[in-house]
């Protein structure tokens, strides 16, 4: 179904009044649409990538070549999400940040909200070339973030990244096992 606003409620899930463009520590995961396993099965306690999830895994990678701003910390490409943790640095110089931007629709410029949407377009039109499918959703929506306030935190959803293989089989996302 078309997204009607009559109908349709959207409501932001991001904190209000929360800079996504500022310094700081962030936990990320992206889904695909539907919840499509595309990017691999997980065997035993690792995740082997189908040519799809190569994509995903190289387009994030790509990433910090894009944009200065950022650095990737621990990541793992699921079968149907992305989990990531992203460093945004600190704005040196000229931001490109403009008081008319409020303006403009779509993530402000060296945001969390732009690495993603980035992320996504780039990995969607390599995925959508390859299937020979251009203009399928890969991406649900929106994408699901937490900031990461403490040194104990970075640690612990380190340690979820890396387990979320090994616990798969009781994820909620594997689709496989809710049947």
């Amino acid at each position: 179904m078309a997204y009607n606003p009559r109908i349709h409620r959207r409501r932001s899930i991001r904190l209000r009044n929360y800079d996504y463009s500022g310094a700081g520590a962030y936990f990320v995961t992206l889904c695909t649409f539907q919840r499509a396993s595309l990017f691999g099965d997980v065997v035993g306690d690792s995740v082997c990538l189908t040519r799809l999830g190569e994509i995903a895994y190289d387009e994030w990678l790509r990433s910090t070549s894009m944009r200065a701003e950022v650095t990737l910390d621990e990541f793992v490409i699921m079968p149907n999400h992305v989990h990531a943790i992203v460093f945004l640095l600190p704005a040196v110089g000229a931001t490109g940040r403009s008081p008319l931007r409020r303006l403009v629709t779509g993530p402000s410029p060296r945001s969390l909200g732009s690495l993603v949407a980035g992320f996504k377009s780039a990995a969607t039109g390599c995925i959508n070339a390859i299937r020979g499918t251009p203009g399928l959703a890969v991406w649900q929506r929106n994408y699901y973030e937490r900031v990461i306030r403490s040194e104990s935190e970075l640690d612990a959803v380190r340690q979820y990244i890396r387990a979320n293989p090994v616990n798969w089989e009781k994820d909620p996302d594997n689709l496989e096992v809710r049947r």
